[in-house]
């Protein structure tokens, strides 16, 4: 049989508890107190706002490029000259090499990429480059540097990316990704 329970004697006990007539209330300041605390809190207000109206502010005119735009000089040398046996390897790749590339790499998609029809082979491969996570982040850093980091890492980034990027062509490459240019 269950222990009965002691009706009325609670002392050394446990007290029971009882939820009839409960109700759970936040104690909240009246209607008085809030304008007091409010008051010297607004005189204060007045007061800087009337000492700061003698002060001139000077006016930024020109905003600072956003971030996908600057190219620090270091990268533009990156640019400029090859530099390593990378870079030499890479601009030995040829036209035929980067498009059997790319074909490989659509080959190996499960759907075509309809929405990058109007795109050419570079823009495609360098876009492809962009969104391969596993070379690492791709915002705030441009390609090249992203590339020789990846390879710095021994990812084994595709030499044909650095050959689309090292190459001379009539329409410049953007240095940056271009997810860096939409969130900029």
């Amino acid at each position: 049989m269950p222990p009965r329970r002691s009706s009325g004697r609670t002392t050394g006990q446990q007290s029971t508890l009882s939820f009839s007539n409960s109700r759970v209330t936040k104690p909240s300041a009246t209607a008085a107190a809030k304008q007091i605390k409010a008051e010297p809190i607004a005189k204060e207000i007045i007061k800087e706002a009337t000492s700061d109206a003698s002060r001139v502010v000077p006016v930024v005119e020109s905003p600072e490029p956003p971030v996908a735009d600057i190219i620090t000089e270091k990268e533009k040398d990156e640019l400029d000259e090859p530099q390593t046996d990378e870079d030499r390897k890479a601009l030995k790749v040829s036209e035929t090499a980067i498009r059997n590339y790319w074909t490989e790499e659509e080959r190996r998609s499960s759907t075509p990429r309809v929405h990058q029809k109007h795109l050419d082979v570079d823009e495609k491969i360098l876009r492809h480059f962009d969104l391969s996570s596993q070379y690492g982040p791709c915002i705030g850093i441009s390609r090249i540097r992203r590339w020789r980091r990846a390879n710095m890492l021994d990812l084994d980034p595709p030499i044909e990316v650095l050959a689309v990027l090292l190459k001379e062509r009539k329409t410049p490459v953007k240095e940056r990704a271009y997810v860096d240019e939409l969130l900029s």
